[in-house]
């Protein structure tokens, strides 16, 4: 009797110490995005309602830690300390095509999960308002670049 209770108390010990172990580091190795995704183009023009269907899908899946207004700062990025980039900054998407965003979007980067609940209309309306970000800061900045003249 006192064996199989000092077998299970080991068992036990054991198995908690085990789920104590942090979990190893992501690996190293470079992301890398496949030629045909960053050819790939959008065949979703970015209409207002392009826009309003990718900000739906925004609201659900991606506010949470890119921000509501697309500045890196939503609950889940601010919990677990991410630094995210500000997608209403120009330069931030500048160098990325459509075609990677949607391989990026479609199969995840880093923590940032697989969007694999959309279909490819749903992901390029994203990428469409995605990019609205920074077409809606530069535009707000060239009007304090331009004062308005008062007649």
């Amino acid at each position: 009797m006192w064996k199989l209770l000092l077998i299970c108390w080991a068992l036990v010990f054991s198995s908690s110490q085990q789920s104590q172990t942090p979990p190893k580091a992501e690996s190293s190795a470079q992301y890398t995005i496949p030629s045909e995704a960053v050819r790939m183009v959008n065949p979703v023009k970015p209409t207002a309602e392009s826009i309003a269907r990718g900000k739906k899908l925004y609201g659900y899946d991606c506010a949470m830690c890119h921000g509501k207004d697309g500045g890196g700062k939503g609950d889940e990025a601010e919990n677990m300390k991410m630094k995210i980039r500000d997608l209403r900054d120009p330069s931030a998407l500048k160098e990325r095509t459509d075609g990677e965003l949607f391989y990026i979007l479609k199969n995840g980067k880093g923590q940032m999960p697989p969007e694999d609940r959309g279909s490819p209309e749903a992901l390029w309306n994203l990428i469409n308002y995605i990019r609205s970000f920074a077409s809606k800061k530069a535009s707000s900045e060239d009007e304090v670049a331009t004062p308005q003249k008062s007649n």
